[in-house]
């Protein structure tokens, strides 16, 4: 057991349990290679031991181990550090495991073996970011209550203190915007979250954020309500983060591929992004539009099945965005397919502001991530295509053909692109 030196003890350090010792230290040195500072042990004892020694980001343990099981062992790991993002590696994934793991709140991800390097790394790099974004959202939320705390003081002080109303009315000004930019900050840094992990998150976001700031105000909100409802638009999918890229590629693309297992991960994105929202303090509405926006008004939605008005008034409005931004269909057809599910999908009047609200939205065009593989002739790019060392090859707005393509492919050859490749639907 050897750790590795980083200059930011704890929020890319991790802890990696594999009673194999040729597994162990083919892990330690991956991880290590890629600059994450690693401890390795292959006993789940000494594991233990060494979560009450110090903080961890990221928790890698295999589930066939001596003495006790790999969901045993997270399952102990969780009451000592409950916000370590816990990894669990096996050869075999299914449903009873999965259910297990998610109803003990244990697991943030399964990695199958055998797996790909990159895939791998990817894993763990979201996994750390995840860690770093919880760390950073208890900061926030700390920060948020203390200012909160400081703003109640400064009230009671101005109920006995007529003639100081100006000055600390200026007092309350000044916080307050300290607040909405302490919210303001932590919304961005979500968005830029989930953007990195996958770039199409970041333009459904704004795309479903362009629709509820037009129904918001259609509907006659409050503005606590109006904002509310604009924040859980920006990170109505932020719970994603939880799940591997490839299965939301294939959500994207071709929902009905995955299996049960992994419905069942994916249908838990609601619940993880309640709690990753959880820095909104003052906004309780947030949270709730993001955990019921999957929710169907006929109760066939997840993930609590609810129906009707027990679902939040902000969640049915969302709920109706979301569907019209995540479509692969054109307008026309998505919005008859909203029509034809008002009263079952959806709520009969959250459609019906959404019909009044579309005609005056400016939505951003939806993209998707494509390989280079899958580039065609007539592809229009949303994002500009760059070299290594920041040389443009590619403008965003282009519309490509076989000579682009080909030469994309040859400089490929000879200096990979890296970079993830969007275009227009």
């Amino acid at each position: 057991m050897t750790p590795t030196k980083s200059s930011a003890p704890g929020l890319r350090r991790l802890l990696v349990v594999d009673d194999e010792e040729i597994v162990l230290v083919a892990l330690r040195e991956t991880l290590i290679r890629v600059g994450y500072e690693v401890v390795a042990t292959g006993d789940a004892a000494e594991a233990l031991e060494i979560l009450k020694a110090g903080p961890v980001a990221v928790i890698i343990t295999d589930h066939q181990m001596p003495r006790m099981t790999g969901l045993e062992f997270l399952a102990q790991a969780k009451e000592i550090q409950p916000d370590a993002t816990r990894i669990l590696i096996t050869a075999v994934l299914n449903l009873g495991t999965v259910i297990e793991a998610i109803n003990k709140g244990e697991i943030y991800r399964f990695i199958i073996k055998p797996w790909l390097r990159e895939e791998f790394l990817g894993a763990i790099e979201s996994a750390v970011q995840r860690y770093q974004l919880v760390a950073r959202n208890a900061e926030l939320q700390a920060a948020t209550q203390a200012m909160n705390e400081k703003l109640a003081a400064l009230n009671q002080e101005l109920a006995g203190q007529v003639g100081r109303v100006a000055e600390q009315n200026q007092q309350l000004e000044q916080l307050n915007g300290a607040l909405q930019h302490n919210l303001q900050r932590s919304v961005e840094l979500c968005v830029k979250t989930m953007e990195t992990f996958y770039p199409t998150l970041g333009i459904q976001a704004r795309r479903v954020y362009e629709l509820c700031k037009s129904m918001g105000q259609s509907a006659g909100l409050s503005a606590g309500e109006q904002r509310a409802l604009e924040v859980a638009a920006w990170l109505h999918d932020v719970g994603l983060v939880g799940v591997p890229r490839r299965l939301i590629r294939r959500l994207e693309q071709v929902p009905e591929s995955l299996n049960e297992a992994e419905r069942a991960l994916i249908e838990q994105h609601p619940i993880l992004g309640e709690e990753l929202a959880s820095f909104v303090e003052p906004l309780d509405e947030v949270r709730a539009a993001i955990r019921t926006h999957h929710e169907q008004y006929d109760g066939g939605g997840y993930p609590g099945r609810l129906a009707g008005e027990s679902i939040p008034r902000l969640g049915r409005l969302l709920a109706v965005a979301v569907a019209y931004a995540e479509s692969n269909y054109d307008h026309g057809t998505t919005v008859e397919h909203l029509r034809n599910r008002s009263g079952t999908m959806f709520d009969p009047d959250a459609v019906a502001i959404f019909l009044k609200s579309i005609p005056r939205a400016t939505i951003p065009r939806k993209q998707r991530e494509v390989s280079l593989s899958e580039l065609k002739p007539g592809m229009v790019l949303a994002k500009g295509i760059y070299t290594a060392s920041g040389l443009l090859l590619v403008p965003d707005g282009h519309q490509l053909n076989e000579t682009y393509i080909d030469k994309l492919r040859n400089h490929h050859r000879i200096n990979p692109i890296s970079q993830s490749l969007l275009v227009y639907c």
